[in-house]
C-alpha cells in the first residue's frame, strides 16, 4: 500500500469536519493535516485532535494556497486531497493501488450523496473547451442540461460504474502522486478564491503526459457546496467569473478568450436581471459592472486581458463572507 497523507482545507467548517476527520482516522494513514483558512466557527480548535497537525492561517489565502501549503507539508509520496463535506468508506485501498502504475498521477472515486446516489455531472468531467466555456456563461448549459455540449462536458455518457481513464475528476477526493504534482507546479494560486484551479491542475497533469483514473469501486459521501455557499452571491459571481476567463486564457488561444468575452457580455444582462430578482437586491448591479470590465479587458487584450483580479488583498474574502457559526462550508 502507498503511503499517503490527507490534506484537508477547511474554512468555518465546524458543522462538518468532525464526521470527516473520524472518517480518516478510521484508514490509519500516515498523517492527516488540516489547513484552515481564518475560521470564524472554531473550525481549528474542533480539528485539533490525536494524529492531525492542524494548520491556522489568520488570514483566509484561498483555496489554492491552503492546498499548496498541506501537499508542501505531506511527508508522503501520495497526498489525498479531501473537502471538509466528505466522508471516507472504511478501506480505499483501489485508489492507492491505481498509483502503482508510474503513468497515473492521480485518482478519483465515485462521489455520491447521502443517499448514495452517484453525483452525476459533478464526479468526472471533461476540460472544457471554448464551446464549453460559452455555453456556460450564456447560461445555456443551465436552461438546456441535456444539450449535446453539457452532456459531453459532463461526462453524461460514461458509465461510472466502470474503471476507465478520465480528464478532470472533481477536486473534492483526489489522491494525487506528490512528484508528478511537483513537476507541473501544483494548483495556480492566481485562481482566487477558489474555482476551476482543479481543472487547471488536470489539464496541466494531461499536457505533460500523466494519466488521471477514475476508481468506480471506491464511493465517497460528498454533501457539496460547502465553502461557496458563504460567499455573497454577487462577489461570488465576480469570482466565479474571473477564474474561468483566466482558465481560458491559459488553456486557449486568443480567439478563444475574445468568443468567451464576447459571449461572457452578451450572457451578462439577463443573468444580473435575475440576479436582482432572485435575491431581491440590487447589489448585483456592482457585480454586472465588475464582471463587464473583465470581459472588455478580456475582448481587448485576448489571453493577456483575462483573469483579471475580483480585488483580493489583505484579509481577502473575509469582508466577502455571509457571517455564521457552523454553517457550511
Amino acid at each position: 500500500m502507498t503511503a499517503f497523507t490527507v490534506v484537508v482545507v477547511t474554512h468555518n467548517s465546524v458543522e462538518v469536519v468532525d464526521r470527516c476527520l473520524l472518517s480518516c482516522q478510521r484508514l490509519l494513514p500516515a498523517e492527516i493535516l488540516v489547513v484552515d483558512n481564518a475560521s470564524l466557527d472554531g473550525t481549528a480548535e474542533a480539528a485539533r485532535r490525536p494524529g492531525v497537525r492542524v494548520f491556522a492561517n489568520r488570514v483566509n489565502t484561498g483555496f489554492a494556497a491552503a492546498v499548496n501549503q498541506g501537499i508542501a507539508a505531506a511527508r508522503t509520496p501520495a497526498v489525498l486531497l479531501l473537502n471538509p463535506d466528505t466522508e471516507l468508506p472504511p478501506a480505499i485501498d483501489p485508489l492507492l493501488d491505481a498509483l502503482a502504475n508510474p503513468e497515473v498521477a492521480a485518482a478519483a472515486p465515485a462521489l455520491v450523496d447521502h443517499a448514495g446516489r452517484l453525483q452525476l455531472g459533478f464526479s468526472l468531467r471533461r476540460l472544457p473547451e471554448p464551446r464549453t466555456l460559452i455555453f456556460e456563461v450564456l447560461g445555456i448549459n443551465r436552461l438546456l442540461p441535456g444539450n449535446p455540449v453539457n452532456a459531453r462536458y459532463r461526462c453524461l455518457d460514461l458509465d461510472l460504474t466502470e474503471d476507465q481513464d478520465v480528464e478532470q475528476p472533481a477536486g473534492a477526493c483526489l489522491l494525487i502522486r506528490k512528484s508528478a504534482w511537483e513537476l507541473v507546479g501544483g494548483f495556480d494560486e492566481e485562481f482566487h478564491p477558489v474555482w476551476f484551479e482543479d481543472v487547471d491542475f488536470c489539464r496541466r497533469l494531461k499536457s505533460a503526459g500523466f494519466r488521471i483514473r477514475y476508481v468506480a469501486g471506491v464511493a465517497v459521501r460528498h454533501r457539496g457546496a460547502h465553502s461557496v455557499g458563504q460567499i455573497i452571491p454577487g462577489y461570488r459571481d465576480i469570482c466565479w467569473y474571473a477564474s474561468l476567463l483566466r482558465y481560458a486564457a491559459k488553456a486557449h488561444t486568443a480567439g478563444a478568450v475574445r468568443a468567451v468575452a464576447v459571449a461572457l457580455l452578451a450572457g451578462l444582462l439577463p443573468r444580473t436581471v435575475a440576479g436582482i430578482v432572485r435575491y431581491r437586491s440590487f447589489g448585483q448591479v456592482t457585480s454586472f459592472v465588475h464582471i463587464a470590465r473583465m470581459a472588455v479587458q478580456s475582448l481587448l487584450h485576448g489571453r493577456r486581458g483575462a483573469g483579471m483580479k475580483p480585488g483580493h488583498t489583505g484579509n481577502r474574502t473575509t469582508q466577502y463572507i455571509k457571517s455564521s457559526s457552523g454553517t457550511g462550508t
